[in-house]
């Protein structure tokens, strides 16, 4: 795979267009890439560019192909409802749901949160997991970018429309994932810090209409838990649903 380059402010597909110096930074000083290469753009908006370099240093310009109708996105519309966690956990998590096809991560301060974030340092997070989540997908081939919403308190989540069926991983819950009716739209997935939900916030998330949901009998610790859920509802809803089928014809 070529590399890939996420342009913002847009395409313009079949000419020669400038490069963000973003992107050129990163082509020319971090990839040693040369006038010549070939590379893919992506804005976000769906599909992706071919591109050759024609100049770098002060003036960069790539040459555009066409807009390649090419998408990678999950059938199942799955939001990651990530409690904060410490360290770079929440980086980990973040990057890795991208890969795994994440249409969005909601962060939200939970009572056992370790990480506490408000004001500017809160936006500057925010900030720094979206550019996270820009290069998961330069790198994962996605050409469309989730949105990391801005921290919220759990109740304040709750309070929000849902927008579809909405599971809280709850250790002990009753009912395999495997014996549950798929949906008929998008997934939330809640995922608790690293010390678990609280019992309050258990019944709070239950009243506003989320249901428990264990992955069999071992704790998970945080940034492994909401992974592991993202990875079997695809293997049963999402990407992954017909890969077993598929190999036997």
């Amino acid at each position: 795979m070529n590399p890939r380059f996420f342009c913002p402010e847009g395409l313009v597909p079949d000419s020669e267009m400038p490069l963000p110096d973003a992107v050129a930074h990163h082509a020319e000083r971090v990839l040693r890439l040369r006038v010549g290469d070939e590379v893919v753009l992506f804005d976000g908006q769906g599909g992706e560019c071919a591109a050759t370099l024609q100049s770098l240093g002060k003036q960069p310009v790539a040459r555009l192909g066409p807009r390649l109708p090419v998408e990678r996105e999950s059938p199942l519309q799955i939001h990651l409802v990530q409690a904060l966690a410490s360290g770079d956990k929440m980086d980990w998590v973040i990057q890795k749901a991208v890969e795994l096809g994440a249409a969005g991560v909601q962060p939200v301060a939970a009572e056992r949160s370790v990480l506490r974030l408000s004001g500017d340092r809160a936006a500057k997070r925010v900030t720094h997991w979206q550019q996270v989540v820009v290069s998961a997908c330069e790198q994962s081939g996605r050409n469309r970018v989730p949105q990391v919403a801005e921290i919220l308190s759990l109740a304040a989540y709750l309070a929000q429309p849902a927008r579809g069926k909405r599971f809280i991983l709850a250790p002990g819950a009753a009912g395999a994932l495997a014996r549950k009716q798929a949906p008929a739209g998008p997934v939330e997935i809640l995922i608790g810090p690293e010390g678990g939900w609280s019992p309050a916030e258990l019944a709070l998330a239950e009243r506003a209409g989320c249901e428990p949901l264990a992955l069999g009998p071992r704790v998970f610790r945080t940034e492994t838990a909401g992974l592991a859920a993202m990875a079997a509802l695809q293997t049963l809803w999402g990407d992954y649903a017909g890969i077993a089928g598929d190999a036997d014809v």
